[in-house]
């Protein structure tokens, strides 16, 4: 793997990681008040309030489960070969900007080139998976170029 597709995939990887550790925080925090909110003489404002924890928890605990699902993802890509054809994994620069289809991680800079990270099935990921060195596409009314995929 390149040393530029490994830095990107690194940032990624630390992405992903940073953001289950904020959802398992978030999640324990939410636990804590639950458990610290003891039932006082208002007892519909105590069921209120336990119910809002545990639709919190229930939030976190799917954002928790597709951060794991992303993550699963990522790791399938770090030892992608380069092809002729842009496909999960691939670096591609073009005419409009840089990108690595993997995750949806957003601007990532690496060695002061900007790079988006995108997952194949964003809108732009979807337009690129498939393309060819040299073959353009549309994206919000811009002409995209592909220079070079690896």
């Amino acid at each position: 793997m390149s040393a530029l597709k490994s830095n990107l995939f690194q940032l990624c990887l630390t992405f992903i990681q940073k953001r289950i550790e904020n959802i398992t925080y978030s999640m324990e925090q939410a636990r804590q008040a639950s458990n610290d909110d003891t039932k006082s003489s208002a007892g519909d404002k105590y069921e209120t309030t336990r119910e809002m924890m545990q639709q919190e928890m229930d939030r976190n605990s799917k954002l928790l489960y597709e951060a794991g699902q992303q993550k699963i993802a990522l790791q399938l890509l770090e030892n992608v070969e380069p092809a002729k054809l842009v496909k999960n994994g691939s670096v591609v620069l073009t005419s409009e900007g840089n990108f690595y289809i993997s995750i949806s991680a957003g601007e990532l800079n690496v060695d002061g080139q900007k790079f988006f990270a995108v997952s194949q099935a964003s809108p732009i990921g979807k337009l690129l998976i498939g393309k060819a060195k040299n073959e353009s596409f549309k994206f919000n009314g811009k002409e995209y170029l592909v220079k070079d995929i690896f």
